[in-house]
């Protein structure tokens, strides 16, 4: 466990906030779509984990909370957007990639329900197995792979439709 008293050192926060951060923006634009909102998806989790101050069991429950916190937020954030009525594709800031067939993916993506688009971004684009993805989702391996399979297969609907 970690020293609850070191846990608010500018060290442990520098090297939390650069560990993770490139991956939960990654993150959060992938639910999001805009920068700016993903920026403030990962800020929002970040204060959270100044103001709680969780104690972790060890890197790997700390990567999950954030990861899991990153995500809550990016949904409040698309909830927040879709009250005010606001299409999130005008919102879009994030480059496209230069492949068209990655922009098309990436948008589908984009499009898909939070429980499968989660999983399919942290499996394609972050790296992480079955497994590790259901540890820091905090759900069984069977229901990871399970919504890895359905966020699959309406990937491939979508993109069967847009062809």
């Amino acid at each position: 466990m970690r020293d609850v008293a070191s846990f608010g050192t500018d060290e442990t926060i520098s090297r939390i906030v650069e560990q993770y951060s490139p991956m939960l923006l990654r993150l959060a634009c992938t639910r999001l779509g805009s920068t700016a909102d993903a920026e403030d998806a990962v800020q929002e989790a970040f204060l959270r984990l100044l103001t709680s101050r969780p104690v972790f069991r060890d890197a790997e429950h700390e990567k999950a909370w954030l990861i899991r916190t990153t995500l809550h937020r990016a949904g409040d954030i698309r909830r927040r957007a879709e009250n005010r009525n606001l299409p999130l594709d005008a919102l879009v800031d994030v480059p496209a990639p230069e492949a068209p067939a990655e922009a098309d993916i990436l948008s589908a993506v984009r499009a898909l329900p939070d429980k499968y688009a989660a999983v399919v971004h942290l499996y394609y684009y972050e790296g992480y197995s079955i497994k590790e993805i259901a540890n820091l989702l905090g759900v069984p391996a069977a229901t990871a792979g399970t919504r890895l399979a359905r966020g699959r297969e309406r990937l491939r609907q979508m993109l069967k439709e847009d062809e």
